[in-house]
C-alpha cells in the first residue's frame, strides 16, 4: 500500500482503502451533525445544503484521483443513501412499502 496525496492506494492500483477511509470520515462528519441534520425545525433544503457542504464533500474529497471501480461506487452510494434516510427519518423497512 502507498499514499498518494493523503489517499491510500494499494499496490495493484485500486482505491478500496481510500474509499473505505473517506466513507468512515463521512460517517464521522455525519454523526457530528446529526442534531442539525435530523432537526425537523430546519427545512430539508437547508439540511440538504449542510449535508452536501460538510458530509458529502468530506466523503468525496480527493476522489478525482481514485481509480474507482463499480464496487467503490456502490459502497459510496450505499453509505450516502443510509445517511439520507437517517436525515429524513425513513427506515429501510418503510422504504420497501
Amino acid at each position: 500500500m502507498f499514499f498518494d496525496l493523503g489517499d491510500m492506494l494499494s499496490v495493484d492500483g485500486d482505491a478500496d482503502a481510500a474509499v473505505e477511509n473517506r466513507i468512515r470520515i463521512g460517517w464521522n462528519k455525519f454523526r457530528q451533525l446529526v442534531p442539525l441534520l435530523t432537526n425537523k425545525d430546519i427545512s430539508q433544503k437547508v439540511r440538504g445544503r449542510l449535508y452536501s457542504g460538510c458530509v458529502q464533500s468530506s466523503m468525496l474529497h480527493g476522489s478525482e484521483t481514485w481509480p474507482v471501480r463499480k464496487k467503490n461506487e456502490v459502497a459510496l452510494q450505499r453509505a450516502e443513501m443510509r445517511m439520507v434516510r437517517w436525515m429524513c427519518g425513513v427506515k429501510l423497512q418503510d422504504s420497501s412499502k
